[in-house]
């Protein structure tokens, strides 16, 4: 009787040391049409598992807790979800909004901002238990509500974000959490679409549709207001249809050096961030939607929008010019590096796979079925800033 207890004991012991896993090789790829999300391993390149009823993920992003065990999914129709990376499955859910777009987490990991088109504003809520704590309506003239876009966390435990039909910047201290303080920039230029925080959260960078230019706050000095960085680029080039908007968040820092995308144009812009300068313009195939620097800054990788949303660009940062081409697919949405740079994950949706390249070969090495694949999201974003 001892024996067969002790042996009862023993099995399982082995079942949950089977099914223990750490959470630093983990991510998420989102997929749109079943409105699911894959659990994925980035060492082993296979799904774990599958999460579905995630509502509207037709423009889903994702931000991880500290410990990287939760992943909280921003969904197009307002949901807020809490995914438990080791329990697989929906830990809460709420819909706090008719349209979000995007979030963040705080430096401290216990406040999750969510930044909505309808009703415009900005929720923040508890990591833990997803409690609505502050309310913050993006109300501008004749108490108009805006858009907001552009949202990301700050050092100081600060969110910031940019109202598209206000033409401003805020910027949220929540030290206070009670009793927000906002510090209001008006007059930052028209339509801010999409902004960027810079690797080390210096600088707050948004991209304006309606203006040439982009607005920058340096977050060090922000008594000096809002400047206008690249205030003459395009004026006198001929503007070409806009299939979709680049995405600001996927801007590359390199060094010294940024790389960012042209609004209407077929160039990747590179600007010497010390003096925000444009040093080059790099001939691109179509037009650019994320340009994403490898880990180690040595490379950029580049999307394009339809029609040329098959392929894929790398540019060498030693030489400012084109390295590679790829066609991984049919709209290639997505892009995310592994940790250390060796790999990189590329989401083709309308091929319902997802490619692993080796970064220095660029050989494929697995392709993963998915359906309508969008976004791809690690969970080394926990510790990272602005994402």
């Amino acid at each position: 009787m001892r024996f067969t207890t002790l042996l009862a004991c023993l099995l399982v012991s082995q079942v949950i040391l089977a099914e223990l896993r750490g959470t630093g090789d983990l991510g998420l790829i989102i997929e749109r049409e079943p409105a699911a999300v894959q659990i994925i391993n980035t060492s082993t390149q296979k799904t774990l598992s599958h999460i579905a009823d995630l509502g509207d993920l037709s423009h889903a992003s994702v931000v991880y807790s500290r410990d990287a065990r939760y992943a909280f999914i921003f969904g197009r129709d307002g949901g807020l979800s809490k995914i438990d990376l080791l329990k697989d499955k929906i830990d809460q859910r709420i819909i706090q909004a008719g349209n979000s777009i995007g979030g963040a987490i705080s430096q401290d990991g216990k406040l999750i901002a969510v930044s909505n088109y309808t009703p415009g504003g900005v929720k923040i809520f508890s990591s833990e238990t997803l409690d609505l704590i502050a309310d913050i309506p993006a109300i501008y003239a004749n108490n108009k509500r805006s858009k907001v876009v552009g949202l990301v966390d700050a050092p100081g435990q600060k969110f910031i974000f940019s109202l598209f039909d206000a033409n401003e910047i805020w910027v949220v201290d929540l030290n206070a959490v009670t009793k927000p303080k906002i510090q209001k920039f008006t007059n930052i230029g028209k339509q801010p679409y999409d902004a960027l925080l810079s690797p080390d959260g210096r600088y707050y960078i948004a991209g304006l549709f309606a203006d040439n230019g982009l607005a920058l706050l340096d977050l060090w000095s922000p008594e000096k207001g809002v400047k206008r960085i690249l205030p003459n680029y395009g004026k006198q080039d001929e503007k070409l249809p806009v299939y979709k908007m680049p995405h600001l968040e996927g801007w590359a820092a390199a060094g010294n050096l940024m790389f960012i995308p042209a609004i209407g144009q077929h160039e990747v812009l590179v600007i010497e961030q010390s003096t925000w300068q444009l040093i080059k313009r790099i001939p691109v195939l179509g037009q650019p939607v994320f340009v994403m620097a490898r880990p180690d800054g040595r490379q950029v990788w580049v999307n394009f929008a339809f029609p040329d949303n098959s392929h894929l660009q790398i540019i060498d940062v030693k030489d400012l010019s084109i390295e590679k081409h790829l066609q991984p697919g049919k709209a290639v949405l997505h892009m995310e590096f592994t940790p250390r740079g060796e790999h990189v994950w590329v989401s083709a949706r309308d091929d319902n796979h997802v490619l692993v390249y080796d970064t220095q070969n660029f050989k494929e090495l697995a392709r993963l079925p998915a359906k309508k694949p969008s976004g791809i999201f690690f969970s080394n974003r926990a510790h990272k800033m602005g994402l």
